[in-house]
């Protein structure tokens, strides 16, 4: 890009030898000028939200070791403030411990724990809210130096307030979702489903934090008009959201160990008796959400399913006369699917080993995300109507 003492004095060597228009040209310096200041302005606002969306990354893979290792009702209070300082003595430990003691996860599931068992899942817990807490920090800092530096144009004020709300919303599911695991008196896990919004809403937000970024970055002639080529990305979108909500709740029944084999299913194609588990024969509806091995196929089923459609995808999309940024983008979400599913069989084959499953999961869970976001990346840049010269 050029510096604006290089346009300033190319322009003054025009405006004396080649244009007697000076009218014509101070409209031009002026243009030239604007376009500067809007790139200064906009791009420390795209760094700071693409930082932002690495950081709730981290959140959301912070969030994962979090329900693998069973950590997230070891806190039981809510502190917003004072709860970023972790127990520092004996009777702080302790004291914490006592209350742990009281809900129904130690009573049914971990009454054999020592204090320093309950020392390796608070961390967790506390590491989570404790990067959530960093997450606030980091947006509202920057959003304060930019509003004196008078960064933000008005039409950035109501895709702001959006983030703003997203954020807050995640923050809110994220209270009622652990509060619900402390006041029943015989829930050891939160509820899979509860766990399923916090995780989609989570990406919502991070989806939302790329695309507003991308708006101030991506120049508008990388835009492609491919229109077939974006519903079929809208489908595949919607298919990816619909498996996330079923790795969520992979996560939330612990599915993964119902069936560590693979090609086969514990050696079926079509495992049976799905509807029979833990002595409840499922005949609803629910048992496509609740039955864990049933949870298992059916993520299973959509991996492949997914698969062959984004190939598909990416042999239709190689094929487009698209923009240089399109034709460079294409093959990512492939690589990025042929990654996904070999370390979803690796999870599975490892499940029934705990310590070597929770790093392969969560692996395999941020993949996930660089494959959904790769789809919003390409979306965005697959214009609903043709690019005007």
């Amino acid at each position: 890009m050029l510096s604006e003492k290089k346009v300033s004095a190319y322009l003054t060597v025009k405006i004396i030898f080649f244009t007697p228009d000076l009218h014509f040209i101070g409209l031009t310096f002026a243009t030239l000028m604007s376009s500067l200041e809007n790139k200064r302005s906009a791009r420390p606002i795209a760094i700071w939200l693409l930082i932002g969306v690495a950081m709730l990354m981290i959140q959301v893979l912070l969030g994962g070791i979090t329900r693998l290792t069973g950590s997230g009702l070891s806190i039981t209070e809510w502190k917003p403030i004072m709860g970023a300082i972790p127990p520092l003595n004996d009777h702080d430990w302790n004291l914490a411990f006592e209350k742990y003691k009281q809900i129904a996860q130690f009573k049914y599931l971990n009454s054999n724990f020592t204090l320093a068992d309950f020392k390796s899942i608070f961390f967790w817990e506390w590491f989570h809210r404790l990067w959530a807490r960093l997450i606030a920090v980091a947006f509202l800092i920057p959003f304060i130096i930019f509003i004196f530096q008078k960064r933000f144009k008005k039409e950035m004020i109501k895709p702001m307030i959006i983030l703003f709300l997203l954020g807050a919303l995640q923050g809110l599911v994220g209270w009622i979702m652990v509060q619900s695991g402390l006041e029943d008196s015989e829930l050891v896990y939160v509820s899979h489903y509860k766990l399923a919004i916090h995780f989609i809403l989570a990406l919502v937000l991070i989806a939302y934090a790329l695309w507003f970024a991308l708006k101030l970055l991506v120049p508008q002639n990388q835009l492609s008009h491919q229109p077939g080529l974006k519903k079929f990305t809208i489908w595949l979108i919607v298919l990816m959201v619909i498996q996330l909500i079923y790795g969520a709740f992979m996560a939330g029944l612990k599915a993964a160990p119902f069936a560590p084999t693979w090609p086969t299913i514990n050696g079926e194609w079509f495992p049976s008796p799905l509807q029979s588990y833990n002595n409840h024969i499922h005949t609803g509806i629910g048992f496509l959400f609740d039955n864990p091995l049933m949870v298992h196929f059916i993520h299973r089923t959509l991996a492949y399913i997914i698969a062959i459609l984004i190939f598909a995808w990416w042999w239709k999309a190689q094929k487009t006369n698209g923009t240089a940024l399109l034709q460079r983008s294409v093959i990512l979400p492939l690589m990025l699917v042929l990654i996904q599913v070999s370390l979803g069989i690796w999870a599975v084959l490892d499940s029934i080993y705990p310590k070597k499953f929770i790093g392969i999961a969560v692996a395999h869970q941020f993949i996930a995300m660089l494959l959904l976001l790769s789809f919003i990346f390409l979306l965005y840049i697959l214009k609903n109507k043709p690019i005007k010269v």
